[in-house]
């Protein structure tokens, strides 16, 4: 009688983890936050989103630098672990792109990805760039991973979310 207990038990433990293996993936493969907006959707759910959006510089264009670095589209780690973003890459609609080096985003935190120049921490990342990259009136920002995947977007204007100078955030 306990010999066959055992194996009841252990073919009901051997059909629990056959179907949680299963699961996981359909599970895994549910939708992410993005929104796609003809790019594409998102082919995962990831802790690693789009938040705030700054893409009209407050005050005049004037391209100086403090000027390019208020414009910013912030990166957020909405999970537990940190992630290495080492190869993500962001991009607007024109295909301008900045690709994360080495960077480790801690868990519930996030970072801001400026324009202009300056000196990387962990709260702040330049593009180092001499020019403006987010179209005020109509532009997407899209989040790939190191495999190129589309984690999120973000579209504002005309065919995005309705514009009304610039700071969208989850």
């Amino acid at each position: 009688m306990l010999l066959t207990a055992s194996r009841i038990a252990a073919a009901l433990l051997g059909s629990a983890a056959l179907t949680a293996t299963v699961a996981l993936p359909a599970a895994a493969a549910g939708h992410g936050h993005g929104h796609g907006h003809g790019h594409g959707s998102p082919s995962h759910r990831s802790a690693v989103v789009l938040g705030a959006i700054q893409y009209d510089s407050p005050g005049r264009d004037d391209r100086s630098n403090r000027s390019l670095n208020a414009e910013y589209v912030t990166v957020k780690n909405t999970g537990h672990r940190a992630v290495n973003l080492r190869g993500w890459a962001l991009s607007d609609r024109s295909g301008r792109t900045y690709r994360f080096g080495n960077f480790r985003l801690a868990g519930h935190s996030q970072v801001r990805v400026h324009t202009g120049v300056g000196h990387d921490n962990r709260w702040d990342v330049y593009q180092d760039r001499r020019a403006y990259v987010w179209d005020n009136d109509r532009d997407t920002a899209t989040l790939r991973n190191d495999h190129r995947r589309i984690v999120d977007s973000e579209s504002w204007g005309r065919h995005g979310h309705p514009g009304h100078g610039g700071h969208h955030g989850r």
